[in-house]
């Protein structure tokens, strides 16, 4: 039975190196995503209590960290989860600036005046791209 768990935490050392790591991308991410964008998502969560930045932002967050799972799965090693990582981080940033000047050109306004509609649309544009960003890392 020791040698069972033994075996089973074996490779906890690299959970937590991977996990750690993925816990700092998720923070990179969120800065780089808060500059990207000309508003302050955390202003208007926080203080404003503004439900369409939250759902756009956690939309945000999810859709990076299932591109990150993805890299997570694919990688090869450390770097290479690394690199995948800032991979991910561009492709969310190019899904925002592809919303807010081909689609949706005043999805900033509407973010800031808090119609939900836009932070739904948000959402889903960044959870789609996570999505497709993940699969297209089974490289």
């Amino acid at each position: 039975m020791t040698d069972t768990i033994m075996e089973s935490i074996a490779g906890l050392g690299n959970f937590g190196i991977y996990f750690a790591i993925s816990i700092g991308l998720l923070f990179v991410f969120k800065f780089v995503f808060t500059a990207l964008t000309p508003h302050d998502e955390w202003k208007l969560v926080k203080e404003e209590k503004n439900v369409a930045a939250a759902l756009g932002f956690g939309g945000s967050m999810v859709g990076f960290s299932i591109a990150l799972a993805g890299a997570v799965s694919n990688s090869a090693s450390l770097v290479d989860f690394v690199v995948w990582g800032v991979v991910a981080i561009v492709a969310q940033g190019i899904a925002f600036a592809l919303l807010r000047f081909t689609f949706m050109p005043k999805i900033v306004q509407r973010i800031e005046d808090n119609e939900v509609s836009a932070g739904v649309m948000l959402a889903a544009m960044q959870i789609s791209v996570g999505l497709l960003n993940a699969a297209c890392m089974t490289y």
